[in-house]
């Protein structure tokens, strides 16, 4: 045995010599795997570093150059009138800068550690900072190219580039970070830190941190503490929020986060942490009441309103006005902005008091571009504050009734402008609550016309009774209100606003097309890309109905017996409506007795439609009497709208070839072709009062007598300061198309107190 032992193991280490050469030969399926796929990765790393790289060079090629005035320059925006004039540059006039040398160390320490901590490490653009970025972005499924800026970088941005959000893009990002590199060479960092300290938006429309701190706190950078210090290294990164002024709360967090970012970094001990920490943002602040606005223009003063909603509609539509040094051409009309402003605040109107607020918004009916707008008076000492014009929506009262009622009832229903309506004692539909008027009298039949010239209640809900909620509602929605739940009482009321109303009854006047009003024209951004803005128009109405509705609310102004007679210009071809909103009867306040809560007049011209508002902010604390609710806000609308129609061509509205006209008792009244309403008012019932009239008349007369009465009150009827229009003229003598009743009538005594107040309000 021991002599095969020698050659057993020579045969056996052979055979595992063997198999470790077919391994070798052989390497396993599993590893090959692993290698391809290594080898791929790596192929297509290298391939995307060189694509990314290439973009980045492309991109890179065509950004800007660096220019130290473009640097040095605050990055505030212009906002400028219809006619390309300045109004304002949004915190211009109050910016304050610094030296580079003239930078409190601790105020260095303070914006690095909360918006850069490596500054002084990196090169303009911190690769560790991209990554974390990056990553935080994948954890937190966020889709934007943010979140890795340097402060070099974000100084390119506000010198450069738009801080919209959705222009940044990657060419941007490219572009921004090429520069930062250039920045980073041709600069010192404590001067590029200097730019960006005097660049930055501190709030409140100021600019630069020297300018916060004197805002603030009154005094400069170098004699803050570090408490107050930090609180203005915190706030660029939020203005609206974290300045003291916006929410103490903010602030206070804010604050106390750059403090610990201060600590963290080693800037500071614990014990100054803990000190910095607990002081009080208030301490040291200036009231905000004491600030002093001696920067704004008398442009701006002007058109305070008008530019707190254009900054607002800018950001809305995603641009950054107090960072994104932009131009910003908006629709305003600065001469007619000044006039609206003077009779806001002039002592011609006839105001009671300096609590009387009013508000106004004039809109082009052919474009929707807002002419002017104010949004109340004895506010020249207040930068963007209240806009009753937007911000306030109180009961429009009457002036509803067009929109709600009378509009959809011919739109859906083909009524005629004569329909007959009764006015008799009536509850609203489904409840046992009564509908009055401020008369509580009962007028008995009367056409539509008529019922909207007097402004009755009771037709108008019964009105809407017939047209449905869903109908009115669907109505409504094409003139720009979102109202989820109309009810009945809405037919003599909606809550809405100055701006809404001048826009809904623009449509009236340029043949039922709706169009958004609009304040902004375009926007240019500080790269020059140019975006235009305008308002396309929707048909909310026919023709038809906008033309038979503003053949009525002529006759609101006209008719000796209309409530808006004070509105009356010579010679204008105009239309309007009057609304005037009561207090509940059930007010546990004592109110004066013909107190009015709201008075509006809303009223347009082929050109221009204007909607005025006045009334009191506390209505439960001062009251309007009923002649001022009547009165005030006719008479800045009539100021206002001859004013614009100096020199402008004045036409009247042209009769669509579907309407008819029909004389009725000396009255002129339309209808639908192939609708021709059958239920005919005659004048002898409009009104118990002309019942007793007419009785009286023909108990004196002979028939040829009456036949002269007619005429006469025929007469009477039509003269009136509206010049008639050539259609009405042309279509009223056409026998084929008009007739005429030969029943006698006579003038009505008039009201001295035109009924107009929603005693339901």
């Amino acid at each position: 045995m021991s002599e095969q032992e020698p050659k057993y193991s020579r045969t056996s280490r052979r055979q595992a010599q063997e198999n470790v050469r077919r391994s070798r030969r052989k390497p396993s399926k599993g590893g090959e795997l692993w290698k391809k796929i290594i080898a791929i990765v790596f192929a297509l790393f290298v391939l995307g570093f060189v694509i990314l790289g290439t973009v980045f060079f492309v991109y890179a090629k065509s950004a800007p150059t660096l220019n130290v005035d473009k640097l040095n320059s605050s990055s505030e925006t212009t906002i400028y009138d219809s006619q390309g004039n300045k109004i304002i540059s949004l915190g211009a006039e109050k910016r304050q800068t610094i030296s580079a040398n003239q930078m409190p160390s601790e105020l260095k320490d303070a914006v690095t550690s909360i918006e850069d901590k490596r500054f002084y490490k990196h090169n303009g653009v911190d690769p560790y900072r991209i990554v974390a970025a990056t990553l935080a972005n994948i954890t937190h499924a966020s889709a934007g190219l943010q979140g890795g800026s340097t402060l070099d970088q974000q100084l390119i941005k506000l010198s450069y580039f738009s801080t919209k959000r959705s222009d940044q893009t990657l060419k941007r990002k490219a572009q921004e970070a090429w520069l930062a590199l250039q920045l980073d060479r041709q600069y010192s960092k404590d001067e590029i830190l200097n730019f960006y300290v005097n660049k930055v938006y501190m709030g409140n429309g100021i600019y630069g941190m020297e300018t916060a701190a004197k805002y603030y706190y009154g005094k400069s950078l170098k004699k803050l503490n570090l408490a107050q210090t930090a609180l203005i290294a915190g706030i660029p990164n939020a203005p609206s929020s974290y300045n003291p002024y916006a929410s103490i709360e903010y602030a206070t967090s804010r604050r106390n986060d750059v403090l610990l970012a201060m600590y963290n970094n080693e800037e500071i001990s614990k014990s100054e942490y803990q000190a910095a920490k607990a002081q009080s943002v208030k301490e040291g602040l200036i009231p905000q009441a004491e600030q002093e606005d001696t920067h704004r223009s008398k442009r701006a003063i002007w058109a305070d309103a008008y530019l707190k909603q254009v900054i607002k509609d800018a950001s809305d539509k995603g641009y950054d006005p107090y960072s994104g040094n932009l131009q910003i051409y908006t629709n305003v009309d600065m001469d007619a902005q000044e006039k609206l402003y003077e009779l806001a605040n002039s002592e011609l109107i006839g105001y009671p008091d300096d609590n009387l607020q009013v508000a106004a918004t004039v809109v082009n009916p052919n474009n929707g571009k807002i002419v002017a707008m104010i949004g109340g008076r004895n506010n020249s000492d207040t930068t963007y504050g209240l806009n009753r014009a937007v911000q306030t929506n109180r009961s429009t009262a009457s002036t509803a009734k067009p929109l709600v009622d009378y509009g959809p009832a011919i739109q859906y229903l083909s009524w005629a402008t004569y329909h007959k309506l009764s006015d008799t004692a009536y509850n609203y539909p489904g409840t046992s609550v009564a509908v009055n008027d401020f008369d509580h009298a009962y007028k008995g039949d009367m056409s539509m016309q008529q019922a909207l010239i007097e402004s009755r209640n009771i037709p108008a809900v019964k009105t809407l009774e017939k047209v449905g909620i869903d109908k009115s509602t669907q109505f409504l929605s094409k003139l720009g209100f979102n109202i989820k739940n109309l009810h009945y009482s809405n037919a003599i009321g909606l809550d809405a606003s100055s701006l809404q109303n001048a826009a809904a009854y623009a449509a009236f006047a340029n043949g039922g097309t709706y169009y958004q009003p609009t304040y902004i024209n375009k926007i240019v951004t500080a790269n020059g890309d140019v975006k235009e803005y305008a308002s396309e128009g929707v048909r909310a109405m026919d023709r038809s109905t906008s033309f038979m509705i503003t053949a009525m609310l002529k006759k609101v102004i006209t008719s000796s017996n209309g409530t808006g007679n004070l509105a009356s210009i010579s010679g204008l071809y105009q239309a309007g409506k009057t609304g005037t909103n009561g207090y509940p009867s059930d007010s546990k306040v004592y109110v004066p007795s013909n107190s009015i809560m709201d008075g509006w007049f809303n009223g347009y011209t082929k050109n221009y439609s204007i909607s005025v508002w006045t009334g009191y902010d506390q209505p439960y604390k001062h009251f309007m009497s009923d002649s001022v609710a009547r009165s005030i806000p006719l008479y800045l609308y009539r100021d206002m709208m001859t004013y614009l129609s100096r020199g402008v061509t004045n036409s009247d509205w042209t009769r669509p070839s579907n309407v008819y006209p029909k004389r009725i008792d000396g009255d002129t009244y339309y209808y639908l072709a192939g609708s021709e309403d059958p239920d005919i008012i005659s004048s002898k019932i409009k009104s118990v009062s002309s019942v007793l009239s007419s009785i009286s008349a023909s108990s004196k007369s002979s028939q040829s007598s009456e036949s002269s009465s007619s005429e006469e009150s025929s007469s009477e009827s039509s003269s009136t300061t509206e010049p008639s229009s050539s259609a009405e003229s042309s279509a009223s003598e056409s026998s084929q198309t008009s007739t005429s009743t030969s029943q006698p009538s006579s003038a009505s005594p008039q009201p001295s107190a035109p009924a107009d107040v929603p005693a339901n309000n």
